[in-house]
């Protein structure tokens, strides 16, 4: 039991333990499994607020994948190079929509060989306060972009292959939640005010399919 992976009809127990209150330890029991095979379950799907059932299960599928080979060797990297690439990769977050420091955490975690660095490795690495390191990592975990593990006495903060996949998630979250504020306007609202809320929500309902649909087809036809 403790070597088979998690089944559908598990993963809604665990949320609706979640939903109950319980804790890890009692879902364990309930389903039989290692208290550490819940917790690592949960943190990395979302974590006990935002777990559901059927994300988790379509992300271990994603993850089961088989994976495609990376690209070839370029030119060997150096310390500046990094850097470099750092620097353009937070400013191009910052553009769209991600804090700066936020941005900055998230490229140095993406550009460590690990994938993953602890809080104080983050200070060092970026020259900031550990108190900036624990707000920007604090936001991209309640946004399920980045996940925590815990090594020894210490916590590592770690961004995965699975990053696309939670992104995704979290613009098609905000993407219901614009639909559905906006359609509550509509039928709230009449007049020219009224109309506008209606058309802004029929326009993220269209995308929020359009995304829905691609992500789909892209999960059936990777390799």
């Amino acid at each position: 039991m403790p070597g088979r992976r998690l089944t559908h009809d598990e993963r809604g127990q665990i949320a609706s333990g979640l939903s109950a209150g319980l804790t890890y330890a009692e879902i364990a029991r309930r389903l039989g499994r290692p208290k550490s095979t819940v917790i690592r379950e949960v943190a990395r799907n979302g974590g006990a607020h935002r777990y559901r059932a059927g994300q988790a299960q379509q992300a271990t599928r994603w993850r089961a994948r088989r994976r495609r080979p990376g690209p070839p060797p370029g030119p060997a990297r150096t310390r500046e190079t990094v850097r470099d690439f750092e620097t353009e990769f937070a400013e191009t977050m910052a553009a769209t929509g991600v804090p700066s420091m936020m941005a900055r955490v998230l490229a140095g975690l993406f550009t460590a060989d690990t994938g993953g660095s602890t809080a104080a490795e983050l200070v060092a690495r970026l020259e900031v306060s550990p108190a900036s390191v624990s707000k920007a990592v604090g936001w991209l975990e309640q946004r399920g972009l980045i996940t925590r593990e815990r090594e020894g006495g210490r916590q590592r903060y770690v961004v995965d292959d699975d990053f696309g996949y939670r992104a995704w998630r979290t613009s098609l979250d905000a993407m219901t939640r614009w639909a559905e504020v906006t359609r509550r306007g509509a039928g709230l609202i009449d007049g020219p005010a009224g109309a506008r809320l209606d058309a802004t929500s029929r326009f993220f309902r269209h995308l929020h399919k359009d995304m829905s649909e691609a992500a789909e087809h892209w999960r059936r036809t990777a390799r």
